[in-house]
């Protein structure tokens, strides 16, 4: 049975499609929130992957969000210990800034639905083997990352170059949304805070345009979540026991 540590940045951003691939396999996942516990020291060593989701924060706001300097120290700590690691949305941009690249605004903000398009590598890659064409994923992010050195590009948006990269074996960065459910994003366009950024920086929309979209294309996400996912849990291995640990 594998322990999966996870860390949380606010209670809108849970493991969404995750969380029932996770229990399935039999893993325990222990979350640290960091929103209710900006003070929490995780101990790497005693679990077998991490996962870190998405968030307001940005990876150069150390001084502002302490928090963000012990993840990247776990997640380096991860590395060296060849962990399998995922990183989605902010988590990718941790996982970038950890191994050196930069993090900057971007131009314009992507929120709602974008075609991935795979690059030339993803063919050769376990998880983006499966992203063989361009492909609707849902987006929410105004920042983005530059490729770490020695990394391997997997996947871009007409509007973001770096969408996903592979670093050595098992740690995945994800700037997109695939653990998103239709319940989770809908949940995200009744939020104040979501509904501001949507409104000072959307492109693609109003919020009835992308709940529209969203039910239009989640079918087609969930296939690739599952995808992606079941093979970034396939070093994990299986168990027919399932049991999660509570919430931090």
């Amino acid at each position: 049975m594998a322990k999966v540590l996870v860390f949380q940045h606010v209670p809108a951003e849970p493991l969404g499609t995750l969380d029932p691939m996770l229990r399935n396999r039999g893993h325990r996942i222990r979350y640290v929130n960091f929103h209710r516990d900006p003070d929490a020291k995780p101990d790497i060593s005693r679990y077998n992957a991490l996962i870190i989701l998405g968030g307001p924060q940005m990876p150069d706001q150390g001084a502002k969000h302490p928090h963000l300097n012990e993840e990247m120290r776990c997640i380096e700590e991860a590395l060296n210990r060849e962990m399998p690691v995922l990183g989605i949305c902010l988590g990718a941009q941790l996982l970038a800034y950890t191994l050196g690249g930069e993090v900057e605004p971007m131009n314009e903000w992507e929120i709602g639905w974008y075609d991935l398009q795979p690059t030339s590598a993803a063919a050769a890659d376990p998880l983006f083997c499966s992203l063989t064409q361009a492909h609707p994923v849902f987006q929410w992010h105004g920042y983005t990352f530059d490729m770490p050195e020695g990394a391997v590009h997997l996947a871009s948006s007409v509007s973001c170059t770096n969408q996903a990269f592979r670093y050595g074996h098992h740690a995945y960065g994800l700037q997109f949304h695939l653990e998103l459910d239709e319940r989770l994003i809908n949940r995200w366009l009744s939020l104040p805070e979501y509904l501001q950024d949507l409104e000072a920086n959307g492109r693609s929309g109003d919020a009835a345009t992308i709940r529209r979209q969203t039910h239009d294309l989640i079918g087609q996400s969930a296939e690739l979540s599952h995808e992606i996912f079941g093979q970034f849990l396939q070093p994990l291995g299986e168990r027919a026991s399932r049991h999660v640990l509570p919430s931090r």
